[in-house]
């Protein structure tokens, strides 16, 4: 691998910006401040903002690369191949895909999450970045709990996430539009979706010791589990006590609270934050992180989200860029226990971005490292000669 030395840029060290030499080796930083060396390949960075990599918890984008119309599908390492080089061109270093495993057939279903885990296991070395199953378990789909649990004890789920999206469903049912939509997502007929849900809800009693059941595996297999949606204190407080410290998208600020209280990890979608809003009406980001209610912005269903989110936060007075960025990097590592990454200092991994913030609200991406890795480049005059290699004395005859 190329050891990389990055010359002068304004670095994020520690909780400030100061203007510092970056040199890197193998896949971690070895040098804060010292000078270029031996390293091949040099990157200019004066002027660029040099940031440690996003990290991004939730990412559910990479359905669209699967099936970017309803009932169109294309291959899942195609779609995965994609979505890494999307992931990386926004400055994800580090992307946890968001894997719905639900009752539904379709995209969505039991076996489509069987499909990515396998193929991202198998693409895994491909990948430019560090690419992660966060598997979001539907609560009632009880066939699929004694596979899960195998999953989880062959260590092969990396976090997890309980969700129940049945209340929404069964209300979405009488709204044609959001009816359509989910139904053409499964491929029934309407009335085979119909009969479909029926079932699954006629089943209600069996889900809490399901759940209790699937949190208890996750807990000896050392998986980190999040709740979705809590909507009442009551219900963090209870997940809290099966093992999930991470509340994802806390429908109030009074959950937000309750969370807060017991330190849990706060989750919110960048998008919430870029767009000024929730798109369900629910709680606005931006809000929640000025009270000091948010650990954690993820990109949701939108890749870009959390890079502009950050330097909107700043440049909204939100937070300094310092906080904000803390939200998309360090924030995620902490919340998923990814010690060596998150932060630029010796020693920690190099996922490094060099970001043009000439335009606040449109930072622009020069540069992604991952993992020591130059894995995008979009301004090749920044490159800096290479170190001429000193030739061996040639001995007269």
């Amino acid at each position: 691998m190329t050891d990389i030395f990055l010359e002068g840029g304004r670095a994020l060290i520690g909780t400030e910006i100061v203007e510092a030499s970056l040199s890197l080796s193998g896949t971690d930083i070895v040098d804060i401040g010292g000078s270029r060396g031996r390293a091949r390949l040099a990157i200019d960075a004066r002027n660029l903002l040099v940031l440690p990599g996003i990290v991004d918890l939730h990412g559910d984008a990479f359905e669209r690369q699967m099936m970017p119309r309803a009932g169109v599908d294309f291959p899942i390492d195609v779609a995965l191949a994609d979505s890494d080089r999307q992931a990386i061109s926004n400055g994800i270093t580090t992307v946890f895909h968001a894997t719905t495993c639900s009752w539904e057939p379709g995209l969505r279903s039991a076996g489509n999450a069987r499909g990515l885990m396998e193929a991202i296991e198998r693409q895994r070395p491909q990948f430019a970045a560090d690419t992660r199953f966060h598997l979001r378990h539907e609560t009632y789909n009880l066939d699929a709990e004694d596979e899960i649990a195998q999953w989880l004890g062959e260590g092969r789920v990396d976090l997890f996430a309980f969700n129940d999206h049945m209340d929404g469903t069964v209300a979405d049912m009488a709204k044609p539009r959001k009816r359509n939509r989910m139904v053409e997502r499964t491929g029934l007929s309407s009335e085979d979706f119909d009969g479909l849900v029926d079932r699954v809800v006629s089943r209600a009693a069996d889900v809490p010791a399901s759940v209790s059941r699937l949190a208890a595996a996750a807990r000896a297999a050392e998986v980190r589990m999040l709740s979705h949606d809590d909507a009442t204190p009551a219900m963090r407080q209870e997940f809290r006590e099966l093992g999930a410290g991470i509340a994802e998208f806390p429908i109030n600020e009074e959950t937000a609270r309750a969370a807060a209280s017991h330190g849990d990890a706060i989750v919110y979608g960048a998008p919430n934050v870029v767009r000024g809003g929730s798109h369900t009406g629910w709680t606005k980001a931006s809000d929640m992180i000025a009270k000091g209610l948010c650990s954690v912005l993820a990109s949701d269903y939108y890749y870009p989200a959390q890079l502009l989110a950050a330097f909107r936060l700043a440049a909204d007075g939100v937070v300094p860029l310092t906080a904000a960025w803390d939200l998309v990097s360090a924030g995620p590592a902490r919340a998923t226990g990814l010690t060596d990454r998150g932060i630029l200092a010796q020693g920690r991994r190099a996922d490094i971005l060099l970001v043009d913030d000439t335009m606040p609200l449109r930072p622009r991406l020069i540069a992604v490292i991952s993992g020591g890795k130059l894995v995008h480049l979009t301004d090749a005059s920044r490159l800096l000669a290479a170190v001429t290699a000193p030739r061996e004395a040639v001995v007269a005859a």
